[in-house]
């Protein structure tokens, strides 16, 4: 009998090894120092941004100070100090266990000198403080500029996507912002992937303004059900400062938005929910004077590599006749976790005449689809013409703005330069030309890469 106890007993113990969650690495506690420190876009780029952070809830009063950045190491001196709005968020709650609360603060900075680099940092006001962290404003005058774009990192991120990010930052240190379209993480609720999407980031979301596009893993079915409503991920708002668009419905708010850098109008929308809605907003910024590049970015792709339809017919050809009236230049998408860059036409008196729109689907974390080649010969009625495929890598794009050029390119998780591509406008006549640059660089596809398996995600 004692013997058998023990067998149960040991049965027990390692069953509730088992299904009992690992314990919390210091890295996901919160604690009395800021975390999760994430700089955004909010006004004008050119005299304000946003920063959001975190703290556990014993700091109540945060405070953030910004200073012009020098060569002096008693630059500080001249640092101001703005009060942070701070919000309560229940974890316990969103988690279903025990957790205590959690504070997200967001502080503006406002009045700031264009083309002028700052450094800022947070904390409580005394001694719990961050690093100083520097960033550069954007230039009142139109001017050439860099930024990295991310398709879905989504799975695994703390071990597999950290790499990419990082290797970006290597291929593009100066760039101004970084472009994350949507899929940040798996579960939208789930605090323990996000940690794992800020500490890949690491100080990074704190020194490149970011700008997250939503997806459909930001939302969640209440209930747990796929016949119950999809929410927001309950973290979303909080961790990201980002424009409210007052004329839009306030389930699209810090979803929605648009800012100009440097001549360029970038319009980040919401393909997750309410497509629709949004149309109004998209050709209002559009049609917007003062921007001479339209770079439009969301989750799901107008033109599917996986053949995951998505839209409503309506509501996606209203978006593409926008992309035509409007001449837009660049659309950037995730969702379909392969890569494809592709291209529509120009259409004078019915007959395709020049280039118009170039359309990439791209990941950059580690759960990979293959690409429908059978289904993208669908889009071929609409003048659709697929470039560039890629299969079963993790990628990142930079992209430069020069003058009249948008230099693109998509490099490999490590440095690997995988597709190129140039675009010509003459703003005289809004004519567009574009060559890709490739050469000698072979397609990646599941068959000729290391055989994927979705263990580990």
């Amino acid at each position: 009998m004692l013997k058998t106890g023990i067998v149960a007993a040991f049965i027990i113990a390692l069953s509730a090894v088992a299904h009992d969650p690992p314990p919390m690495r210091h890295w996901e506690i919160p604690s009395s120092d800021p975390d999760r420190i994430f700089l955004s876009f909010i006004g004008d780029p050119t005299t304000s941004r946003a920063v959001t952070w975190r703290t556990d809830h014993t700091v109540s009063n945060a405070m953030a100070e910004i200073a012009v950045a020098l060569g002096e190491p008693n630059f500080n001196r001249h640092a101001k100090r703005v009060e942070a709005r701070t919000e309560i968020i229940d974890l316990g709650q969103i988690l279903g266990k025990e957790r205590d609360p959690v504070h997200y603060h967001s502080a503006v900075f406002q009045g700031l000198e264009p083309d002028t680099l700052y450094a800022y940092r947070v904390g409580d006001g005394g001694k719990r403080w961050s690093e100083w962290i520097q960033f550069r404003t954007a230039s009142a005058d139109h001017a050439g500029f860099t930024f990295v774009y991310f398709g879905d990192a989504q799975n695994d991120v703390h071990s597999r996507w950290s790499r990419v990010i990082r290797m970006a930052h290597q291929t593009a240190p100066d760039a101004a912002f970084a472009l994350h379209a949507g899929d940040l993480i798996n579960r939208a609720n789930r605090d323990p992937e996000w940690a794992g999407w800020f500490k890949a980031g690491s100080y990074l979301h704190a020194q490149w303004t970011g700008v997250p596009v939503i997806g459909n893993h930001e939302y969640t079915n209440a209930g747990g059900t796929s016949t119950t409503e999809r929410t927001m991920s309950a973290l979303w708002r909080p961790q990201f400062t980002l424009p409210v668009v007052a004329s839009l419905p306030e389930t699209l708010h810090e979803t929605v938005y648009s800012f100009d850098y440097q001549g360029t109008r970038v319009i980040a929308l919401n393909s997750a929910t309410e497509v629709k809605a949004q149309t109004r907003f998209l050709e209002e910024q559009l049609k917007k004077p003062g921007a001479r590049w339209l770079v439009v970015t969301f989750h799901h792709p107008l033109f599917s590599p996986g053949g995951r339809g998505h839209y409503e017919p309506e509501e996606r050809q209203a978006w593409l006749d926008l992309f035509k009236k409007y001449n837009v230049d660049l659309v950037l998408q995730g969702h379909d976790h392969s890569y494809l860059r592709g291209q529509v036409p120009m259409i004078g008196n019915g007959q395709p005449m020049g280039f118009q729109t170039l359309f990439v689907t791209s990941v950059s974390g580690p759960k990979q689809y293959p690409t429908n080649r059978e289904h993208l010969e669908k889009y071929r009625p609409e003048n659709y013409t697929p470039a560039r495929r890629g299969e079963n890598t993790q990628f990142f794009q930079v992209i430069r703005i020069e003058e009249e050029l948008i230099i693109y390119e998509a490099y490999t998780a490590t440095g690997e330069l995988y597709d190129r591509a140039v675009i010509h406008k003459d703003f005289t006549t809004g004519a567009k030309t574009i060559h890709s640059e490739y050469a000698g660089i072979g397609e990646r596809t599941m068959e000729n890469t290391i055989e994927y398996t979705k263990k580990g995600l």
